[in-house]
């Protein structure tokens, strides 16, 4: 038994010395590895002090030392991602301007797509709007100047400026076989994010523009008002260009009572975050059908996708835009910051936004709706003796009112014919409302 017990205490006294040696070894390897980091990070610094020094005193250009570091600041930044920027005394009081008051500029979102400066989305009711700006439009010049290796964040400082400016966008756009000029006068940007309207008896339609600090309560109080005789929902996400995550969550949480609506992940587990649904926020469980295009974008992408694979919703149009990313700003001094892209999204079925967008259930091109006359078919109404009592109660003066009867707050036949992705998406929910029971 002593033996044994020799044996035993042996045994594990090696068993101390070899895991001693190896945290000894991983230990001196590790403190090797971070000394090889430390002087490689050394050496890079050094470089770059030893260029900026270079820089500053032979270039043809006397140039401060001021100058070269914002310069290098800049392009890091650039060269990062098509988001992330440095933002100068003048950049960052711009930023701040823009999301805390009203500012004069043309009313679109814009983005950098296969290299080219490309509309996301105008927003609906501003100057490029009603002068015809379009989702997927590449901007060749802003004013004559070329926009090739311009930045997102230059592109809008120079688009924005005083209310009733002009400004000259030239543009290439699918199908045009030139170059199309377009003229518009800078207005002061205030939007209504939430439209609703009805569609026949029981149809309720909501239109999201862009998401702002309002739009969750403001489709919660549309939903409230028709609730009692709303039988399917259609919201439309097209020409939506994104804006805040808490209101994308929000919405989506009408919609959704349990499961993950979306996730972020970043480089660091402290930026990983996961946005849940709640059963006491949901409102409704009718039938859905969401609209989407190559305009939505970032939170719009973050609400379609989601009600998609919870199967909450079908969705119809064209694949949307593909950004999902997260932007932070982060002051480096009182008076500058950088835009930094810290997490990218992902939807509940742990699939990404970025780059691939959401792709629709049913894809559906826009355009009006193509119909055909048939002259040569027989109806009732072309039989000599057919019911004439019956006819004057469709043809007579009562349908003449309702006809004429424009209500703003109603979508008409006539207005479906006139959008063919609207009328796919109403013909659609009506099935789903019909199979519901």
């Amino acid at each position: 038994m002593k033996n044994k017990k020799f044996i035993t205490l042996g045994f594990a006294s090696v068993g101390v010395a070899v895991t001693l040696l190896f945290s000894s070894t991983l230990f001196a390897k590790t403190n090797e590895d971070n000394t090889k980091k430390e002087a490689s990070r050394l050496q890079s610094l050094a470089k770059f002090t030893k260029v900026i020094s270079i820089v500053e005193k032979y270039d043809v250009d006397e140039i401060t030392i001021e100058e070269l570091i914002d310069k290098a600041l800049d392009g890091m930044m650039k060269n990062l991602d098509a988001h992330s920027n440095y933002l100068t005394q003048k950049d960052y009081k711009k930023l701040k301007v823009q999301t805390s008051g009203e500012f004069g500029g043309l009313g679109i979102t814009v983005g950098i797509k296969d290299g080219a400066l490309t509309v996301i989305a105008p927003l609906e009711g501003t100057p490029a709007d009603k002068a015809g700006l379009k989702a997927g439009d590449i901007i060749l010049k802003i004013n004559k100047e070329s926009t090739l290796n311009m930045t997102i964040d230059e592109a809008v400082a120079i688009m924005r400026g005083k209310v009733g400016t002009p400004i000259d966008l030239t543009i290439v756009r699918e199908n045009e076989p030139k170059p199309l000029n377009i003229h518009i006068v800078r207005g002061v940007i205030t939007i209504q994010s939430v439209y609703a309207k009805q569609i026949g008896k029981d149809l309720l339609y909501i239109r999201v523009t862009s998401f702002d600090q309002k739009v969750a309560i403001d489709v919660a109080k549309e939903i409230k008002k028709k609730k009692a005789t709303t039988k399917g929902i259609i919201l439309d996400l097209r020409n939506n260009p994104g804006g805040l995550l808490d209101q994308a969550v929000g919405l989506v949480d009408i919609f959704v009572d349990k499961g993950t609506i979306v996730s972020q992940k970043g480089r660091h587990k402290s930026d990983d975050i996961v946005y849940s649904a709640s059963a006491s926020k949901t409102l409704t469980k009718v039938p859905m059908v969401v609209l989407v295009n190559g305009g939505s974008a970032s939170a719009s992408e973050i609400v379609s996708g989601a009600l998609q694979d919870h199967k909450r919703a079908v969705l119809v149009g064209q694949n949307t835009f593909g950004k999902g990313s997260v932007q932070v700003v982060l002051p480096i001094t009182k008076t500058e910051a950088i835009k930094l892209t810290i997490a990218r999204y992902y939807l509940p079925s742990g699939r990404t936004i970025q780059a691939v967008g959401v792709k629709p259930d049913v894809e559906v091109f826009p355009g009006e709706v193509k119909t055909h006359k048939n002259n040569f078919s027989l109806k009732e109404a072309d039989l000599k003796k057919h019911l004439q009592k019956e006819l004057k109660k469709v043809d007579g003066k009562k349908e003449d009112k309702e006809d004429k009867k424009e209500d703003k707050d109603i979508i008409t036949p006539k207005m479906l014919s006139k959008d063919i992705q609207l009328k796919e998406a109403v013909d659609i929910i009506k099935a789903l409302v019909i199979i519901k029971g």
